[in-house]
């Protein structure tokens, strides 16, 4: 084939133009196809679009040219194993968003034994369809073969090309910083970093924020407190404790995770029969919260955890248990120890698993009661651990050994993705949608629901029962929304980008014995849960002041739910994928009526980060 300004034939020696420019360009086409059809990139202007789709294949085109640092002979095999390698980094991602709804982060890989491995959760992830994305490495290794070659005869400078690509790397960047220029400030939102970078240039960013964290600590002094200080006053200035304050003064607290439980499944039937049938009881004998969120991010259980113990946000990469288990904290146990209780965890996994044994240690607990301590075998345990059952049957003689008042939690671990059950121990049947992991889903929650009635029906025939109150809640969803078309189909109707945040709901149950059941509609996150168990308890607001959470059971007004992407929810609006909604209406309203807001959710995620990068309690405490 020939032209006036190209010329395509073989030769005896490979072209490494060709071969770098159809690595980039095939590379740059996936890039592009993912964006549309995995991670889904909200797109909200032709400017936007032009941005990520110049920044992506700048990366590509970047990255690909480290090739030609190789000698002449190796060029062609250095582009083929640069192109497979940033190929492997885009199916990493897919497979991570599929369940996460999120981008890989150094952290993650850090702590890649704590996200599945190549466990059984991971292999559900695999598509018989993701071949496709490799498709292109073949094509490669065929013009490779052919030693297909490209002459280009351009009449122009003989510095033309190094030009162009200079051009090419530095000049999408410099418009998008330009475009963008509050993604700095933004860390958190890693979507609008992608839309901003493109996914390559997101990982640069996400490794020189990983070393810049990783200093701060170091760096941080104590002048440093007085702003965040200040901004935990003027929070927590109006407000004043609740009704119910003190009511469950010196009982024991019983923390159970729901694990992988979303709201949805409360009063849910499957074929006529109840899903959760304890839970739907044990509401109408308890405070119930049918507005409360999870606000986890990459940590999902030890998020949750940490949210729990320490009112503070999880990080937006990475879990907290892994990256910062050295720090001062102010969590829960401690601050409990100044009112006498004792504190113990109880979960049927390794005791290493995210780190909980040096976390625990760092968040003042007196002991931990995993793996080692119960009589774990192939037949009572499934997936990631012991079952629920056993799991309950086995912690109740350790539950009342401990001394008395204690704060003690319960990780449930049988409703875990991919929702592995053997058919012994199914109550009702799995469904019949065209997504297994859905169909096995509520199966699971099933089975989740039967051991917490055998936990209650075990501590009734105690003298624990009645000195204790019972805090129940989900650590994190279950189904991501690439589950979305069979989730649609068991709801009756489909999810709209306002469901999806709605689909953030967990259950939350407060159960003290005695007490009349409740229904408290007030919105809340998490972050509230340890300010509303110690308004139960009485405890001292000073020993609440370093807080983000209020009470859910407080009369405070204008109540806000922020997310770690920097989405959030309040009682009347939701804001995400860069637009505001009604709640009720579930259409796009004026982004004003959102924007209010903005200030505060940047602050509450930056300041909740500057603690943990910083290690600042250890100035707080002081």
């Amino acid at each position: 084939m020939k032209s006036r300004f190209i010329t395509i034939h073989t030769s005896k020696e490979n072209n490494e133009i060709f071969i770098y420019s159809a690595a980039v360009f095939s590379l740059w086409i996936k890039m592009c196809a993912l964006y549309i059809w995995v991670f889904h990139i909200n797109i909200q202007s032709i400017g936007q679009g032009i941005v990520l789709a110049s920044t992506s294949l700048a990366s590509c085109a970047f990255f690909l040219s480290i090739g030609f640092l190789f000698r002449k002979s190796a060029r062609t095999k250095a582009f083929f194993v640069i192109d497979l390698l940033l190929t492997g980094i885009l199916f990493g991602n897919v497979l991570y968003y599929r369940f996460y709804i999120d981008f890989i982060t150094v952290p993650v890989l850090l702590q890649f034994q704590n996200v599945g491995g190549l466990s059984q959760s991971t292999v559900e992830l695999i598509k018989y369809y993701d071949v496709w994305m490799f498709l292109d490495l073949l094509l490669l290794i065929f013009f490779m073969r052919k030693k297909y070659s490209v002459e280009i005869n351009l009449p122009l400078k003989k510095n033309f090309k190094k030009r162009h690509f200079l051009i090419l790397v530095t000049v999408p960047l410099l418009f998008s910083m330009v475009l963008n220029s509050d993604f700095w400030n933004k860390s958190y939102d890693k979507e609008l970093i992608v839309k901003s970078l493109g996914l390559y240039y997101y990982h640069v960013f996400d490794i020189f924020q990983y070393s810049k964290s990783s200093v701060n600590s170091v760096l941080a002094d104590e002048s440093e407190v007085a702003e965040i200080t200040h901004f935990f006053e003027k929070k927590h200035k109006k407000t004043t404790p609740s009704d119910f304050h003190g009511i469950a003064n010196g009982k024991n607290v019983i923390v159970i995770f729901l694990e992988s439980t979303q709201a949805f499944v409360i009063d849910k039937k499957i074929k006529d029969q109840e899903v959760t049938p304890f839970l739907n009881k044990l509401k109408e004998e308890s405070l119930y919260f049918p507005n409360f969120y999870h606000q986890t991010a990459q940590g999902k259980t030890s998020d949750a955890e940490f949210i729990l113990d320490n009112s503070l946000y999880p990080l937006s990469g990475g879990s907290v248990f892994v990256r910062k288990p050295k720090n001062e904290f102010l969590a829960t146990p401690e601050i409990l120890k100044k009112y006498e209780y004792y504190s113990a965890s109880f979960h049927g996994n390794d005791s290493q698993f995210w780190n909980r044994l040096t976390m625990y240690d760092s968040l003042g607990y007196d002991r931990f009661f995993s793996k080692e301590d119960y009589d774990v075998n192939e037949e009572n345990s499934i997936n990631y651990g012991l079952k629920d059952i056993p799991f309950f049957e086995q912690s109740m003689p350790y539950l009342k050994s401990l001394p008395q008042p204690f704060y003690a939690k319960f990780l449930t671990l049988t409703n875990h993705f991919p929702f592995l059950l053997n058919p012994e121990d199914q109550f009702i049947p799995e469904l019949e949608t065209e997504q297994g992991v859905v169909n096995r889903y509520f199966t699971t929650v099933r089975y989740e629901d039967e051991a917490i009635k055998s936990f209650f029906d075990q501590i009734k025939d105690t003298d624990l029962y009645e000195n204790s109150i019972f805090v129940l809640f989900g650590d994190h969803y279950g189904i991501s929304k690439s589950y979305n078309d069979a989730l649609s189909e068991v709801l009756g109707h489909e999810i709209t980008v306002k469901d999806q945040v709605e689909l953030q709901k967990v259950p939350l149950f407060i159960h003290i014995p005695g007490m009349k059941g409740e229904v408290i509609d007030t919105v809340g996150g998490q972050i509230d849960l340890r300010a509303t168990i110690f308004d139960l308890l009485g405890v001292d607001e000073k020993d609440q002041a370093f807080s983000f959470g209020t009470s859910l059971l407080s009369n405070k007004k204008n109540r806000l739910v922020v997310f770690r992407d920097g989405t959030f929810t309040t009682d009347h609006y939701i804001y995400t994928e860069g637009a505001c909604y009604g709640k009720e209406s579930g259409k796009k309203v004026k982004r004003n009526k959102c924007s209010p807001y903005f200030i505060q959710v940047q602050n509450e995620l930056n300041f909740s980060d500057k603690i943990i990068y910083g290690d600042l309690f250890r100035f707080f405490k002081k």
